[in-house]
Protein backbone atom coordinates (compact mmCIF):
# COMPACT_ATOMS: atom_id res chain seq x y z
CA UNK A 1 0.00 0.00 0.00
CA UNK A 2 1.25 3.49 -0.84
CA UNK A 3 0.55 6.42 1.43
CA UNK A 4 1.31 10.13 1.40
CA UNK A 5 0.98 12.53 4.32
CA UNK A 6 -0.92 15.07 2.24
CA UNK A 7 -3.21 12.62 0.42
CA UNK A 8 -6.24 10.69 1.59
CA UNK A 9 -5.15 7.49 3.21
CA UNK A 10 -6.15 4.78 5.63
CA UNK A 11 -3.76 3.39 8.20
CA UNK A 12 -4.14 1.24 11.26
CA UNK A 13 -1.90 1.96 14.20
CA UNK A 14 -1.01 -0.03 17.27
CA UNK A 15 -1.87 2.10 20.23
CA UNK A 16 -3.79 0.77 23.19
CA UNK A 17 -5.60 -1.59 20.84
CA UNK A 18 -7.16 1.29 18.87
CA UNK A 19 -7.65 1.78 15.15
CA UNK A 20 -7.37 5.19 13.51
CA UNK A 21 -8.09 6.54 10.04
CA UNK A 22 -5.69 9.21 8.76
CA UNK A 23 -7.13 12.02 6.66
CA UNK A 24 -5.53 14.62 4.40
CA UNK A 25 -3.98 16.44 7.36
CA UNK A 26 -2.42 13.23 8.69
CA UNK A 27 -4.79 13.22 11.65
CA UNK A 28 -6.31 9.91 12.71
CA UNK A 29 -10.05 9.44 13.08
CA UNK A 30 -10.93 6.31 15.05
CA UNK A 31 -12.74 3.12 14.19
CA UNK A 32 -14.27 0.82 16.83
CA UNK A 33 -11.98 -1.48 18.87
CA UNK A 34 -11.41 -5.02 17.68
CA UNK A 35 -13.37 -8.06 18.66
CA UNK A 36 -11.49 -10.69 16.71
CA UNK A 37 -12.99 -14.14 16.47
CA UNK A 38 -10.80 -17.23 16.11
CA UNK A 39 -10.05 -18.23 12.55
CA UNK A 40 -9.02 -21.48 10.95
CA UNK A 41 -5.32 -21.85 11.82
CA UNK A 42 -2.70 -22.45 9.18
CA UNK A 43 -1.36 -25.98 8.87
CA UNK A 44 0.84 -26.68 11.88
CA UNK A 45 3.02 -29.74 12.05
CA UNK A 46 1.95 -31.95 14.98
CA UNK A 47 4.27 -34.91 14.50
CA UNK A 48 7.46 -35.58 12.56
CA UNK A 49 7.35 -36.56 8.91
CA UNK A 50 10.60 -36.99 7.02
CA UNK A 51 9.51 -35.54 3.68
CA UNK A 52 10.51 -32.07 2.42
CA UNK A 53 8.38 -29.15 3.57
CA UNK A 54 7.81 -25.69 2.11
CA UNK A 55 6.94 -23.06 4.72
CA UNK A 56 5.69 -19.50 4.49
CA UNK A 57 7.20 -16.47 6.23
CA UNK A 58 5.41 -17.37 9.47
CA UNK A 59 6.60 -20.98 9.50
CA UNK A 60 3.28 -22.45 8.37
CA UNK A 61 3.83 -25.54 6.22
CA UNK A 62 2.05 -25.01 2.90
CA UNK A 63 3.48 -28.00 0.98
CA UNK A 64 4.76 -31.43 1.94
CA UNK A 65 6.53 -33.94 -0.32
CA UNK A 66 5.78 -37.55 0.58
CA UNK A 67 8.28 -40.31 1.24
CA UNK A 68 7.82 -44.06 1.12
CA UNK A 69 5.24 -45.23 3.67
CA UNK A 70 3.36 -41.93 4.06
CA UNK A 71 -0.41 -42.21 3.98
CA UNK A 72 -3.10 -39.62 3.33
CA UNK A 73 -4.49 -40.08 6.82
CA UNK A 74 -1.08 -39.77 8.47
CA UNK A 75 -0.18 -36.59 6.59
CA UNK A 76 -3.59 -35.07 7.28
CA UNK A 77 -3.37 -35.87 10.99
CA UNK A 78 0.17 -34.51 11.24
CA UNK A 79 -0.80 -31.17 9.80
CA UNK A 80 -4.16 -31.01 11.61
CA UNK A 81 -6.32 -31.43 8.52
CA UNK A 82 -9.05 -33.92 7.78
CA UNK A 83 -8.17 -36.56 5.21
CA UNK A 84 -11.13 -35.35 3.14
CA UNK A 85 -9.79 -31.78 3.12
CA UNK A 86 -6.29 -32.90 2.20
CA UNK A 87 -7.70 -35.00 -0.64
CA UNK A 88 -9.81 -32.07 -1.82
CA UNK A 89 -6.86 -29.63 -1.79
CA UNK A 90 -4.93 -32.02 -4.04
CA UNK A 91 -7.66 -33.42 -6.29
CA UNK A 92 -7.28 -36.91 -4.82
CA UNK A 93 -9.85 -39.57 -4.01
CA UNK A 94 -10.49 -40.26 -0.34
CA UNK A 95 -8.17 -43.01 0.83
CA UNK A 96 -5.88 -42.67 -2.19
CA UNK A 97 -2.44 -44.29 -1.97
CA UNK A 98 0.38 -41.76 -1.95
CA UNK A 99 3.36 -42.31 -4.19
CA UNK A 100 6.76 -41.23 -2.81
CA UNK A 101 7.71 -37.80 -4.12
CA UNK A 102 4.14 -36.50 -4.27
CA UNK A 103 4.02 -32.78 -3.45
CA UNK A 104 0.88 -32.23 -1.40
CA UNK A 105 -0.84 -28.89 -0.86
CA UNK A 106 -1.74 -28.23 2.76
CA UNK A 107 -3.79 -25.15 1.90
CA UNK A 108 -6.72 -24.90 -0.51
CA UNK A 109 -5.98 -25.12 -4.22
CA UNK A 110 -5.47 -21.78 -6.01
CA UNK A 111 -8.53 -19.91 -7.13
CA UNK A 112 -11.66 -18.29 -5.69
CA UNK A 113 -13.10 -19.67 -2.47
CA UNK A 114 -16.13 -18.84 -0.34
CA UNK A 115 -15.38 -15.52 1.36
CA UNK A 116 -12.19 -15.01 -0.69
CA UNK A 117 -12.99 -14.77 -4.40
CA UNK A 118 -10.46 -12.15 -5.45
CA UNK A 119 -7.15 -12.48 -7.32
CA UNK A 120 -3.97 -13.47 -5.48
CA UNK A 121 -0.26 -13.57 -6.23
CA UNK A 122 2.22 -16.22 -5.17
CA UNK A 123 5.98 -16.66 -5.25
CA UNK A 124 8.01 -19.22 -7.19
CA UNK A 125 7.48 -21.80 -4.43
CA UNK A 126 3.69 -21.41 -4.59
CA UNK A 127 3.41 -19.45 -1.33
CA UNK A 128 0.59 -16.85 -1.50
CA UNK A 129 2.05 -13.34 -1.20
CA UNK A 130 -0.75 -10.80 -1.75
CA UNK A 131 -4.49 -10.67 -2.26
CA UNK A 132 -6.97 -8.12 -3.61
CA UNK A 133 -10.19 -7.97 -1.64
CA UNK A 134 -13.50 -8.13 -3.55
CA UNK A 135 -17.12 -7.64 -2.56
CA UNK A 136 -18.53 -10.08 0.01
CA UNK A 137 -15.10 -11.28 1.18
CA UNK A 138 -14.72 -12.24 4.84
CA UNK A 139 -11.72 -12.51 7.13
CA UNK A 140 -12.54 -16.17 7.75
CA UNK A 141 -12.57 -16.83 4.02
CA UNK A 142 -9.26 -15.07 3.42
CA UNK A 143 -7.42 -16.72 6.30
CA UNK A 144 -8.76 -20.14 5.34
CA UNK A 145 -7.88 -19.82 1.66
CA UNK A 146 -4.28 -18.80 2.38
CA UNK A 147 -3.61 -20.88 5.48
CA UNK A 148 -2.76 -18.08 7.90
CA UNK A 149 -4.28 -16.74 11.10
CA UNK A 150 -5.83 -13.33 11.63
CA UNK A 151 -2.87 -12.35 13.80
CA UNK A 152 -0.42 -13.31 11.06
CA UNK A 153 -2.49 -11.39 8.52
CA UNK A 154 -2.36 -8.36 10.79
CA UNK A 155 1.39 -8.67 11.25
CA UNK A 156 2.00 -8.98 7.51
CA UNK A 157 0.17 -5.67 7.07
CA UNK A 158 1.76 -4.00 10.12
CA UNK A 159 -1.54 -3.44 11.89
CA UNK A 160 -2.56 -4.49 15.42
CA UNK A 161 -5.47 -6.59 14.20
CA UNK A 162 -7.67 -6.98 11.14
CA UNK A 163 -11.20 -7.16 12.53
CA UNK A 164 -13.31 -4.30 13.71
CA UNK A 165 -17.01 -3.58 13.72
CA UNK A 166 -18.32 -4.10 10.22
CA UNK A 167 -14.93 -5.14 8.84
CA UNK A 168 -14.86 -1.71 7.23
CA UNK A 169 -11.10 -1.23 7.35
CA UNK A 170 -9.56 -4.49 6.27
CA UNK A 171 -12.39 -6.03 4.28
CA UNK A 172 -13.10 -3.40 1.69
CA UNK A 173 -13.33 -4.07 -2.02
CA UNK A 174 -10.20 -3.24 -4.00
CA UNK A 175 -7.89 -3.27 -0.97
CA UNK A 176 -4.58 -5.01 -1.75
CA UNK A 177 -3.38 -6.82 1.36
CA UNK A 178 -0.13 -8.61 2.10
CA UNK A 179 -0.10 -12.28 3.05
CA UNK A 180 3.58 -12.60 4.03
CA UNK A 181 6.29 -10.69 5.87
CA UNK A 182 9.46 -9.48 4.21
CA UNK A 183 12.68 -11.02 5.58
CA UNK A 184 14.29 -9.02 8.38
CA UNK A 185 17.76 -9.16 9.91
CA UNK A 186 18.05 -11.69 12.74
CA UNK A 187 19.70 -9.00 14.90
CA UNK A 188 16.69 -6.71 14.71
CA UNK A 189 14.22 -6.07 17.50
CA UNK A 190 16.64 -6.44 20.41
CA UNK A 191 16.94 -2.76 21.30
CA UNK A 192 15.69 -1.07 24.45
CA UNK A 193 12.00 -0.16 24.70
CA UNK A 194 10.48 2.58 26.84
CA UNK A 195 6.93 1.80 27.96
CA UNK A 196 4.37 4.13 29.43
CA UNK A 197 2.62 3.35 32.71
CA UNK A 198 0.06 1.25 30.82
CA UNK A 199 2.84 -1.03 29.58
CA UNK A 200 2.59 0.20 26.00
CA UNK A 201 5.83 0.81 24.03
CA UNK A 202 6.26 4.46 23.09
CA UNK A 203 9.99 4.61 22.26
CA UNK A 204 12.44 2.08 20.86
CA UNK A 205 16.22 2.44 20.53
CA UNK A 206 17.45 0.70 17.41
CA UNK A 207 20.27 -1.82 17.07
CA UNK A 208 22.26 -3.02 14.06
CA UNK A 209 19.90 -4.84 11.71
CA UNK A 210 16.79 -2.82 12.52
CA UNK A 211 14.76 -1.49 9.59
CA UNK A 212 11.38 0.05 8.90
CA UNK A 213 10.09 -3.45 8.19
CA UNK A 214 11.45 -4.97 11.40
CA UNK A 215 10.03 -2.12 13.48
CA UNK A 216 6.74 -2.29 11.61
CA UNK A 217 6.28 -6.02 12.23
CA UNK A 218 7.36 -5.78 15.87
CA UNK A 219 5.33 -2.71 16.83
CA UNK A 220 2.59 -2.96 14.15
CA UNK A 221 3.26 0.45 12.63
CA UNK A 222 3.61 1.23 8.94
CA UNK A 223 6.66 2.94 7.47
CA UNK A 224 4.49 5.98 6.71
CA UNK A 225 3.45 6.25 10.35
CA UNK A 226 7.01 5.91 11.62
CA UNK A 227 8.09 8.67 9.24
CA UNK A 228 5.23 10.89 10.48
CA UNK A 229 6.18 10.35 14.11
CA UNK A 230 9.93 10.73 13.42
CA UNK A 231 10.56 13.54 10.90
CA UNK A 232 14.33 13.04 11.17
CA UNK A 233 14.06 9.59 9.55
CA UNK A 234 14.03 9.14 5.77
CA UNK A 235 12.36 6.44 3.69
CA UNK A 236 14.84 4.25 1.86
CA UNK A 237 17.66 5.21 4.25
CA UNK A 238 18.90 2.73 6.87
CA UNK A 239 18.05 3.60 10.46
CA UNK A 240 21.34 4.07 12.37
CA UNK A 241 21.86 1.90 15.45
CA UNK A 242 21.18 3.86 18.63
CA UNK A 243 18.33 5.90 17.13
CA UNK A 244 15.49 6.57 19.57
CA UNK A 245 12.35 5.99 17.50
CA UNK A 246 8.98 7.36 18.59
CA UNK A 247 6.22 4.76 18.21
CA UNK A 248 3.20 7.00 18.93
CA UNK A 249 2.04 10.38 17.60
CA UNK A 250 3.07 12.05 20.87
CA UNK A 251 4.22 15.53 19.87
CA UNK A 252 2.19 15.29 16.65
CA UNK A 253 -1.29 16.79 17.25
CA UNK A 254 -4.06 14.80 15.60
CA UNK A 255 -7.76 15.30 15.01
CA UNK A 256 -9.52 14.88 18.34
CA UNK A 257 -6.32 15.35 20.34
CA UNK A 258 -4.83 18.76 19.63
CA UNK A 259 -4.07 19.85 23.19
CA UNK A 260 -0.75 20.21 24.99
CA UNK A 261 0.95 17.70 27.29
CA UNK A 262 3.72 17.30 29.83
CA UNK A 263 6.22 14.45 30.02
CA UNK A 264 8.92 13.19 32.37
CA UNK A 265 12.66 13.13 31.67
CA UNK A 266 12.27 9.91 29.66
CA UNK A 267 9.59 11.43 27.45
CA UNK A 268 6.75 9.46 29.02
CA UNK A 269 3.55 11.55 28.87
CA UNK A 270 2.20 12.55 32.28
CA UNK A 271 -0.66 15.03 31.85
CA UNK A 272 -2.69 16.57 29.07
CA UNK A 273 -4.70 19.78 28.71
CA UNK A 274 -7.70 19.29 26.46
CA UNK A 275 -8.50 21.41 23.40
CA UNK A 276 -11.81 22.02 21.65
CA UNK A 277 -13.01 18.94 19.79
CA UNK A 278 -10.83 16.48 21.72
CA UNK A 279 -12.23 13.01 22.40
CA UNK A 280 -11.28 10.31 24.88
CA UNK A 281 -10.54 7.87 22.06
CA UNK A 282 -8.17 10.14 20.16
CA UNK A 283 -6.32 11.31 23.27
CA UNK A 284 -5.85 7.65 24.17
CA UNK A 285 -4.63 6.92 20.65
CA UNK A 286 -2.17 9.82 20.58
CA UNK A 287 -0.46 8.66 23.78
CA UNK A 288 -1.07 4.89 23.59
CA UNK A 289 -3.30 4.67 26.65
CA UNK A 290 -5.13 1.44 27.40
CA UNK A 291 -7.67 3.07 29.72
CA UNK A 292 -7.49 6.83 30.17
CA UNK A 293 -10.32 6.73 32.70
CA UNK A 294 -8.38 4.57 35.14
CA UNK A 295 -5.93 7.44 35.72
CA UNK A 296 -8.73 9.94 36.30
CA UNK A 297 -11.18 8.38 38.71
CA UNK A 298 -12.89 10.41 41.45
CA UNK A 299 -11.93 9.80 45.07
CA UNK A 300 -15.57 9.36 46.04
CA UNK A 301 -18.77 8.32 44.33
CA UNK A 302 -19.40 5.79 41.61
CA UNK A 303 -18.66 7.89 38.52
CA UNK A 304 -16.22 6.52 35.97
CA UNK A 305 -14.22 9.76 35.73
CA UNK A 306 -14.11 13.20 37.24
CA UNK A 307 -13.44 15.13 34.04
CA UNK A 308 -16.29 16.63 32.04
CA UNK A 309 -17.59 15.36 28.70
CA UNK A 310 -19.75 17.53 26.44
CA UNK A 311 -21.00 14.71 24.22
CA UNK A 312 -21.09 11.27 25.93
CA UNK A 313 -21.78 9.23 22.74
CA UNK A 314 -18.60 10.55 21.06
CA UNK A 315 -16.59 11.03 24.26
CA UNK A 316 -15.91 14.68 23.38
CA UNK A 317 -14.15 16.43 26.26
CA UNK A 318 -14.71 19.91 27.68
CA UNK A 319 -11.68 21.98 26.60
CA UNK A 320 -9.21 23.40 29.13
CA UNK A 321 -9.18 20.42 31.51
CA UNK A 322 -5.88 18.96 32.69
CA UNK A 323 -6.14 15.18 32.93
CA UNK A 324 -3.67 12.47 33.81
CA UNK A 325 -2.01 10.27 31.18
CA UNK A 326 -0.22 8.10 33.73
CA UNK A 327 -1.50 5.32 35.96
CA UNK A 328 1.33 5.91 38.41
CA UNK A 329 0.51 9.62 38.68
CA UNK A 330 -3.31 9.71 38.62
CA UNK A 331 -5.37 12.82 39.09
CA UNK A 332 -8.14 11.99 41.56
CA UNK A 333 -10.76 14.56 42.53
Amino acid sequence: MKFAVRSVLLTVVVSAGLVACTSNDASPDPLPPATSAPTVPAAVEKASLSGAKVTDSFGNVDFYTTVDGDTLAEVADTFELSAAKLAQFNGLLAGATLEPGTKLRLIPAPGPAIGAKGPATEDAAGIPTSYQVVDDDTLAGITYRFGITENQLAEANKVPYVHEQGNTYFIRSGHLIQLQKNPVDSRSGTGATVNNSFGQPIFYTTVDGDSFDSLGYKFRSTTEQLLMYNPSLSAGTPIPAGTKVRLIPGELPIDGARGTFTADADGIPLSYTTAAGDTERQVSFRFSLVDIRSANRPLTGTGGTWYEITDPPTGELVPGQTISLALNQPINR
